[in-house]
């Protein structure tokens, strides 16, 4: 006859064998772990020295950056990447720029480079949505002069590129400078290099996004314009369209364009605090229909954005603090989607 004592110890060796073996298999999934990530954080090709540039832009994310080395085959693993960064603490110390990266770089000397913004020297890179000042800041870190700068930015010295063919030379070069990155040496003057900047802007000016703003009713300068407001407002490249839907529709309907981006450059180039309030003729919160020019370069995603803009009717959008656009179309449906999604961005 069994007491009631010996009838529980079979449950107990079985509940004492399941914490052990879940221990040791926990134990052997960290170690496998620990495992993979260590050979995944390693150089993808110790023997290849070969560099490329790699553009990181403003606002970019870790996932975002990930994926791109990893697209360019400059990582083993964008996962092993993201890891590395959260766990070192460097996810908002990735500063943009261009830099020169191989396979041969581990993601620790990868993310180092990023973190202390050791750029590639020899190249000068004109990032997108970036106003004038803010290029010229990039060639003063290339080494040029303040007065060859100031000399090289006169815009009569490019009176004649084909950029401005048929046009009203404009008074800056605000939105014609297309963001790139554009090779240098001892010898290369910053004219040279904004000439190649003026070309690719020519490029992606072609007749077929020229003629959509026509379209809608919009000059060429018009048309950069807007496109400047959209690339302010979204990183996204598929939103932009629907973006550019929304202003276009907006200045259709004789409605004020309400971009708190453009109040944003009205305070840099005056030096004023930035408010929706802020007496310029930039700032599409206070004035109706466009600014007077440009806030920023623009990329060829805005321009054929404007151009071609999506099929929709919105009339608001409003951008998440998630990353993610919301559209809407009444005032009310805007305010209670810029209350549920929009917290910090929408209280700077």
């Amino acid at each position: 006859m069994y007491s009631s004592k010996s009838k529980k110890r079979p449950w107990k060796t079985i509940l004492f064998v399941t914490i052990i073996t879940l221990v040791v298999v926990g134990l052997g999934v960290t170690a496998a772990s620990e495992m993979w990530f260590k050979a995944n954080i390693k150089p993808l090709n110790a023997s290849n020295s070969t560099t490329q540039a790699v553009v990181i832009t403003k606002g970019l994310t870790v996932d975002e950056i990930a994926k791109e080395l990893s697209d360019k085959r400059l990582i083993k693993n964008a996962q092993a990447f993201r890891w590395y960064v959260t766990t070192n603490g460097a996810r908002n110390q990735l500063q943009a720029g261009t830099y020169r990266l191989s396979p041969s770089m581990s993601v620790e000397d990868i993310v180092t480079m990023m973190k202390e913004g050791k750029v590639a020297t020899d190249l000068v890179t004109i990032l997108p949505a970036q106003r004038v000042d803010q290029i010229q800041v990039a060639f003063q870190k290339a080494g040029y002069s303040q007065a060859d700068i100031a000399a090289a930015f006169e815009v009569k010295k490019y009176a004649t590129h084909p950029v401005f063919n048929g046009y009203q030379l404009p008074t800056s070069l605000e939105g014609y400078l297309y963001p790139n990155s554009y090779q240098r040496d001892s010898n290369t003057t910053i004219e040279q290099i904004l000439t190649q900047s003026l070309n690719q802007m020519q490029k992606y000016l072609t007749p077929d996004v020229q003629a959509g703003f026509a379209a809608h009713n919009l000059s060429v300068y018009q048309g950069i314009t807007l496109a400047s407001i959209v690339e302010n407002e979204v990183s996204n490249p598929t939103d932009r369209p629907v973006v550019a839907q929304v202003f276009l529709k907006r200045l259709h309907d004789g409605m004020m364009l309400g971009s708190d981006v453009t109040y944003f450059y009205a305070a840099a180039i005056s030096g004023q605090p930035a408010s929706p309030s802020l007496d310029s003729p930039y700032n599409t919160r206070k004035y109706s229909g466009l600014p007077p020019g440009p806030i920023s370069n623009v990329s060829a995603v805005s321009l054929n954005a404007v151009a071609r803009p999506a099929n929709t009717d919105w009339l608001f959008f409003v951008a998440g603090d998630d990353g993610k656009t919301y559209f809407s179309h009444t005032e009310a449906e805007h305010n209670q989607l810029a209350k549920d999604h929009c917290q910090k961005l929408c209280s700077l």
